[in-house]
């Protein structure tokens, strides 16, 4: 049991990839640290997810710039690490399959490649090169050599470790219950498990973010937003790379609360195919939605007709972190000092984290960051409220 007096320079809330990466980065700086979570390390979204580091779905904005800043950052100082999560650089291919479809996908690529992103337009020649079992029915693609994956739970699992090693305090199965409070300033956490004091409380509760700053009694609408996923049975390699339509990037940016679903197939090492995605605000509802696989699994068979012939052995869903305006809550909340935010990144938590955890930490130990704060205020919230009052 902790006791009141249990003090470190640094509380993370959330044990998940970000929590890690903010954990790791934060460690590297010499600050005490820690971490705790309601359930076991890793068990929530980070637990439930693919492990995608993409900067092919993002169109532009401060997101884009913190997936380009992260992907160095994997491809770069945590390069030597890269084995223990299994990092592969398999690269992307977004299809498209009408000549709208494409003239958007034109679009964007002229937006990424201003925002230094790498990406090479494709014709179907070609891109029956690099998957020779995609639609015929394609008009077009692009290739981009960055997007890569990584196993989600070894990630989580080695950050967390590194911190630990490096002095990092973990406290799983430790539900926090309310904020320590001097004045308007945060001060540390109650818990189930006793008070932690601490300099900078930081909440990377991803879809519970939402629920945490409510403790604090400030706004930060993160709510979740369920997807499944799709695991067929081991086979010689079909799908080479990640694979989605061009539907996919229109389905991440919209805000719609019902189902959507646009296909997303990628092969792995152990020869099964992983098949998405699908997207729906449902709250925590952990009830199965037939409609929600089945149709996955017919965009699926779209843009590769050999799955109809293929057995899914299993599925699973997961809650990603959804704000309203599709960009990630980082930094401090001026409406309550000593409060720091970093979630809301809905599916792309993973690839982000690494770049979420350094600028955060790079902040909490009044250093300049790398990428500016200011794009993700969590006081924009109140903002718009206001403008629309």
């Amino acid at each position: 049991m902790a006791s009141s007096t249990s003090a470190s320079d640094v509380l993370v809330i959330g044990s998940g990839a970000i929590g890690a990466a903010i954990a790791y980065y934060c460690t590297r700086r010499g600050l005490s640290v820690t971490v705790v979570d309601s359930g076991a390390v890793g068990s929530g979204t980070s637990s439930q997810c693919e492990g995608n580091l993409l900067v092919s779905d993002k169109e532009h904005g401060p997101e884009l710039d913190l997936a380009n800043y992260s992907l160095k950052l994997w491809q770069g100082e945590l390069s030597e690490h890269s084995h223990l999560w299994e990092f592969e650089n398999k690269g992307g291919i977004i299809v498209a399959s009408q000549d709208s479809s494409m003239a958007s996908l034109q679009r964007a690529l002229r937006v990424q490649r201003e925002h230094g992103i790498r990406v090479e337009e494709i014709d179907v020649a070609e891109l029956k090169r690099y998957e020779p079992n995609v639609t015929d029915e394609a008009v077009g693609a692009a290739f981009y050599p960055d997007d890569s994956q990584v196993m989600p739970m070894l990630v989580t699992a080695h950050l967390m470790r590194m911190a630990a090693e490096a002095g990092a305090r973990i406290w799983p199965y430790t539900e926090v219950t309310g904020f320590l409070r001097g004045g308007e300033n945060v001060l540390g956490v109650t818990t189930t498990r006793g008070s932690f004091w601490a300099d900078a409380v930081i909440n990377a509760a991803g879809p519970w973010g939402g629920q945490v700053a409510r403790l604090a009694g400030v706004n930060v609408p993160v709510e979740p937003r369920r997807g499944y996923v799709l695991v067929t049975e081991p086979m010689e390699p079909k799908v080479f790379r990640k694979v989605y339509a061009a539907e996919y990037i229109d389905n991440v940016g919209s805000s719609d609360g019902g189902l959507q679903s646009s296909p997303v197939v990628e092969g792995t090492p152990a020869g099964s195919i992983l098949i998405g995605s699908s997207r729906e605000r449902v709250g925590f509802d952990t009830t199965f939605n037939p409609q929600a696989v089945q149709q996955i699994a017919a965009n699926a068979v779209k843009l590769f007709p050999f799955l109809a012939e293929t057995r899914i052995l299993r599925h699973y869903f997961g809650f990603r972190p959804y704000v309203p305006d599709h960009v990630p809550v980082i930094g401090p909340d001026p409406r309550a000092p000593g409060l720091w935010h970093a979630c809301g990144h809905e599916g792309a938590g993973i690839g982000l984290s690494v770049g979420t955890g350094k600028i955060i930490a790079q902040a909490v130990a009044g250093e300049q960051t790398d990428l500016p704060l200011e794009d993700f205020t969590p006081a924009r919230f109140d903002e718009l409220s206001e403008a629309s009052a």
